[in-house]
């Protein structure tokens, strides 16, 4: 969501709600977010909830410069990565699910480790074909897209896990034209407000 923030200059307020103290259960934020999930937009009399459609709200109210290409066809293959990447990749390395990982299922740090990389290294290579079958400099044209904006997050996370990114060449291309543009750059991990919190 700061990554779309950023590409289309739009200003913010940020306000972390730190995940691992579990201020995303509590009845302060509970009263603002009935789904308590973050990350939330709240836009004037708005609260959208969900990465896919927090993207979609920023491009109908604010499309330009736009994250989806013109066409039906270029659409669509936008929206088919961004739902390989937030639903078959980020669901599964969630803080909730790893928790449950460790937490009622009895798995150990490593083997939770493993699973995470499992699925990530497997979900990246999902991406991978797809990009490989249409290369750009992005993962659909010469600018960047609502699935740019899904996918630099999930190398982070995968960098964090230490998962293998060898085996995708194109989804690391398309890492290194985002990471040179400055609203990628701007909103890496550690440069988040709270990120030391």
């Amino acid at each position: 969501m700061r990554i779309a923030l950023a590409l289309k200059g739009l200003p913010f307020h940020y306000m972390p709600v730190h995940l691992a103290r579990n201020e995303h259960l509590t009845e302060s934020f509970g009263n603002v977010s009935a789904s308590r999930l973050v990350p939330l937009l709240k836009d004037g009399d708005a609260l959208v909830h969900q990465s896919l459609a927090i993207l979609e709200y920023l491009e109908e109210t604010h499309p330009t410069p736009p994250l989806l290409p013109a066409d039906a066809v270029g659409r669509a293959r936008v929206r088919a990565l961004a739902l390989d990447i937030a639903c078959e990749i980020h669901p599964l390395n969630n803080l909730r699910v790893l928790r449950y990982l460790t937490g009622p299922m009895g798995l150990s740090e490593d083997a939770k480790n493993r699973w995470y990389r499992h699925w990530v290294e497997t979900g990246l290579e999902t991406v991978e074909r797809q990009l490989v079958a249409q290369p750009a400099r992005f993962c659909h044209g010469d600018t960047p897209t609502l699935a740019d904006c899904l996918l630099i997050p999930q190398i982070f996370n995968a960098q964090r896990f230490e998962c293998r990114l060898d085996h995708v060449p194109q989804v690391m291309k398309v890492f290194e034209a985002c990471m040179a543009l400055e609203a990628f750059e701007a909103t890496r991990p550690e440069k988040c407000p709270d990120a030391n919190a």
